[in-house]
Protein backbone atom coordinates (compact mmCIF):
# COMPACT_ATOMS: atom_id res chain seq x y z
CA UNK A 1 0.00 0.00 0.00
CA UNK A 2 1.91 3.35 -0.91
CA UNK A 3 0.25 6.84 1.15
CA UNK A 4 0.16 10.32 -0.43
CA UNK A 5 -0.47 13.03 1.60
CA UNK A 6 -2.80 15.50 -0.31
CA UNK A 7 -2.36 19.22 -0.10
CA UNK A 8 1.19 20.16 -2.05
CA UNK A 9 1.79 16.51 -2.32
CA UNK A 10 -0.14 15.49 -4.80
CA UNK A 11 -2.60 18.92 -5.39
CA UNK A 12 -1.49 21.66 -5.43
CA UNK A 13 -1.18 24.33 -3.13
CA UNK A 14 -4.38 23.54 -1.15
CA UNK A 15 -7.66 22.52 -1.72
CA UNK A 16 -9.23 23.58 1.59
CA UNK A 17 -7.88 27.11 0.43
CA UNK A 18 -8.88 27.00 -3.18
CA UNK A 19 -12.82 25.98 -2.42
CA UNK A 20 -12.60 29.04 -0.30
CA UNK A 21 -11.42 31.42 -2.67
CA UNK A 22 -14.22 29.42 -4.71
CA UNK A 23 -16.77 29.57 -2.15
CA UNK A 24 -16.47 33.78 -1.69
CA UNK A 25 -16.58 34.42 -5.29
CA UNK A 26 -19.52 32.49 -5.73
CA UNK A 27 -21.46 34.38 -2.51
CA UNK A 28 -20.07 37.47 -1.68
CA UNK A 29 -21.63 37.86 1.83
CA UNK A 30 -19.17 35.96 3.08
CA UNK A 31 -16.85 38.59 2.65
CA UNK A 32 -18.92 39.84 5.31
CA UNK A 33 -20.35 37.22 7.28
CA UNK A 34 -16.84 35.21 7.66
CA UNK A 35 -13.68 37.04 6.29
CA UNK A 36 -13.23 39.44 9.38
CA UNK A 37 -13.46 36.68 12.27
CA UNK A 38 -10.74 34.33 10.34
CA UNK A 39 -8.90 37.34 9.66
CA UNK A 40 -8.48 38.27 13.18
CA UNK A 41 -7.29 34.70 13.79
CA UNK A 42 -4.83 34.58 11.02
CA UNK A 43 -3.75 37.68 12.69
CA UNK A 44 -3.45 35.92 16.66
CA UNK A 45 -2.16 33.12 15.36
CA UNK A 46 0.14 35.09 13.58
CA UNK A 47 1.64 36.57 17.22
CA UNK A 48 1.45 33.41 19.05
CA UNK A 49 -1.93 34.17 20.85
CA UNK A 50 -3.89 31.18 19.61
CA UNK A 51 -2.39 27.54 18.68
CA UNK A 52 -2.98 26.54 15.07
CA UNK A 53 -5.80 24.05 15.72
CA UNK A 54 -7.73 27.32 16.76
CA UNK A 55 -7.39 29.17 13.16
CA UNK A 56 -8.00 25.77 11.39
CA UNK A 57 -11.48 25.43 13.21
CA UNK A 58 -11.96 28.85 12.57
CA UNK A 59 -11.12 28.87 9.05
CA UNK A 60 -13.29 25.58 8.30
CA UNK A 61 -16.36 27.31 8.88
CA UNK A 62 -17.05 28.31 6.00
CA UNK A 63 -18.10 24.86 4.74
CA UNK A 64 -20.87 24.98 6.98
CA UNK A 65 -22.08 28.78 5.79
CA UNK A 66 -22.27 27.23 2.03
CA UNK A 67 -26.01 26.34 2.00
CA UNK A 68 -25.55 24.43 -1.73
CA UNK A 69 -22.42 22.84 -0.45
CA UNK A 70 -22.87 19.85 -2.23
CA UNK A 71 -23.42 21.30 -5.55
CA UNK A 72 -20.25 23.76 -5.05
CA UNK A 73 -18.58 20.94 -4.30
CA UNK A 74 -18.70 18.81 -7.41
CA UNK A 75 -18.51 21.69 -9.41
CA UNK A 76 -15.23 22.85 -8.00
CA UNK A 77 -13.71 19.32 -8.71
CA UNK A 78 -15.22 19.65 -12.34
CA UNK A 79 -12.54 22.42 -12.52
CA UNK A 80 -9.87 21.75 -9.91
CA UNK A 81 -9.58 17.86 -10.81
CA UNK A 82 -6.62 18.99 -13.32
CA UNK A 83 -4.19 20.30 -10.72
CA UNK A 84 -3.72 16.47 -9.70
CA UNK A 85 0.39 16.18 -10.24
CA UNK A 86 0.51 14.32 -13.46
CA UNK A 87 3.59 12.30 -11.69
CA UNK A 88 1.02 10.51 -9.45
CA UNK A 89 -1.56 9.73 -11.88
CA UNK A 90 1.22 7.97 -13.86
CA UNK A 91 1.57 5.77 -10.84
CA UNK A 92 -1.74 5.50 -9.36
CA UNK A 93 -2.98 2.36 -7.63
CA UNK A 94 -6.46 1.38 -6.66
CA UNK A 95 -5.21 0.00 -3.21
CA UNK A 96 -3.33 3.95 -2.68
CA UNK A 97 -4.32 5.64 0.64
CA UNK A 98 -4.32 9.72 1.15
CA UNK A 99 -4.30 10.88 4.46
CA UNK A 100 -4.87 14.76 4.90
CA UNK A 101 -5.18 17.60 7.31
CA UNK A 102 -7.96 18.68 4.87
CA UNK A 103 -11.88 18.39 6.01
CA UNK A 104 -13.05 14.70 4.15
CA UNK A 105 -16.01 16.72 2.73
CA UNK A 106 -13.54 18.26 0.42
CA UNK A 107 -11.19 15.51 0.15
CA UNK A 108 -14.32 12.34 -0.12
CA UNK A 109 -15.11 13.78 -3.85
CA UNK A 110 -11.16 13.56 -5.38
CA UNK A 111 -10.49 10.48 -4.21
CA UNK A 112 -14.01 8.97 -5.58
CA UNK A 113 -12.94 10.54 -8.84
CA UNK A 114 -9.37 9.11 -8.50
CA UNK A 115 -11.24 5.91 -7.38
CA UNK A 116 -8.80 5.60 -3.87
CA UNK A 117 -8.99 5.49 -0.36
CA UNK A 118 -8.62 8.45 1.93
CA UNK A 119 -8.64 9.46 5.48
CA UNK A 120 -9.15 12.92 6.24
CA UNK A 121 -9.93 15.46 8.82
CA UNK A 122 -13.94 14.79 10.40
CA UNK A 123 -15.61 18.21 10.33
CA UNK A 124 -19.44 18.79 11.52
CA UNK A 125 -20.62 21.50 9.10
CA UNK A 126 -23.40 22.03 10.98
CA UNK A 127 -21.72 22.41 14.25
CA UNK A 128 -18.67 23.42 13.37
CA UNK A 129 -16.76 20.94 15.43
CA UNK A 130 -13.60 18.17 14.57
CA UNK A 131 -15.34 14.66 14.94
CA UNK A 132 -11.76 13.20 15.38
CA UNK A 133 -8.21 14.46 15.74
CA UNK A 134 -6.84 16.85 13.23
CA UNK A 135 -5.41 14.60 10.82
CA UNK A 136 -1.72 16.51 11.25
CA UNK A 137 1.58 14.97 11.45
CA UNK A 138 1.70 12.33 14.61
CA UNK A 139 -2.02 11.80 13.82
CA UNK A 140 -1.79 10.31 11.05
CA UNK A 141 0.73 7.42 11.78
CA UNK A 142 -1.17 6.93 14.80
CA UNK A 143 -4.41 6.97 13.14
CA UNK A 144 -2.90 3.92 10.72
CA UNK A 145 -1.13 1.59 13.25
CA UNK A 146 -5.02 2.00 15.70
CA UNK A 147 -7.11 0.83 12.22
CA UNK A 148 -4.40 -1.71 11.88
CA UNK A 149 -3.62 -0.77 8.24
CA UNK A 150 -1.23 -3.18 5.94
CA UNK A 151 2.64 -2.11 5.90
CA UNK A 152 3.04 1.42 3.72
CA UNK A 153 5.15 0.47 0.95
CA UNK A 154 5.56 4.16 0.56
CA UNK A 155 5.09 7.51 1.50
CA UNK A 156 5.00 10.58 -0.40
CA UNK A 157 4.57 14.30 1.67
CA UNK A 158 5.53 17.85 1.34
CA UNK A 159 6.06 18.46 4.66
CA UNK A 160 8.78 17.06 7.58
CA UNK A 161 5.66 17.49 9.59
CA UNK A 162 4.57 13.87 8.46
CA UNK A 163 8.01 12.24 9.48
CA UNK A 164 6.11 10.17 11.82
CA UNK A 165 4.54 8.04 9.69
CA UNK A 166 7.42 7.96 7.29
CA UNK A 167 9.29 6.44 9.45
CA UNK A 168 6.85 4.07 9.82
CA UNK A 169 7.14 3.53 5.98
CA UNK A 170 9.49 0.96 4.10
CA UNK A 171 10.39 4.48 1.53
CA UNK A 172 9.45 8.06 2.13
CA UNK A 173 9.61 10.74 -0.15
CA UNK A 174 9.60 14.26 0.07
CA UNK A 175 7.53 16.44 -2.79
CA UNK A 176 9.16 19.46 -3.40
CA UNK A 177 8.30 22.09 -6.49
CA UNK A 178 5.01 23.04 -6.27
CA UNK A 179 4.12 19.09 -5.91
CA UNK A 180 6.29 18.48 -9.55
CA UNK A 181 9.38 16.87 -8.10
CA UNK A 182 9.96 13.61 -5.81
CA UNK A 183 12.91 13.49 -3.87
CA UNK A 184 14.33 10.96 -1.34
CA UNK A 185 13.23 11.81 2.08
CA UNK A 186 16.39 13.47 4.11
CA UNK A 187 18.34 11.70 6.42
CA UNK A 188 17.06 12.25 10.15
CA UNK A 189 20.36 14.50 11.31
CA UNK A 190 20.07 17.36 13.90
CA UNK A 191 19.85 19.97 11.49
CA UNK A 192 16.76 18.11 9.99
CA UNK A 193 15.39 17.01 13.10
CA UNK A 194 15.39 20.36 14.19
CA UNK A 195 13.46 21.52 11.09
CA UNK A 196 10.81 18.17 12.10
CA UNK A 197 10.01 19.48 15.50
CA UNK A 198 9.73 23.34 14.48
CA UNK A 199 7.20 22.06 12.03
CA UNK A 200 5.04 19.71 13.58
CA UNK A 201 5.22 22.21 16.88
CA UNK A 202 3.52 24.65 14.53
CA UNK A 203 0.82 22.73 14.07
CA UNK A 204 -0.52 21.55 17.82
CA UNK A 205 -2.78 19.00 17.39
CA UNK A 206 -6.70 19.20 19.00
CA UNK A 207 -7.10 15.92 20.73
CA UNK A 208 -10.39 15.00 21.24
CA UNK A 209 -9.86 11.71 23.49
Amino acid sequence: MNVYDFDGTIYYPNCTLDFLIWCMVRKPVLCFTYAPKTALYLLLYKIGKIPKYKLILQLFRFLGMTDDFDVQIEKFWDKHEKKISSWYLAQKRSDDLIISASPECIIAPAARRLGVNFIASEYDREYHVLLNNLMFAKEKARYIFDHGFPVIDKFYSDSLSDTPIALCSEKAFLVTHKAQKVNEWPDMDRKTMKKVHREIDSGTNIHLE
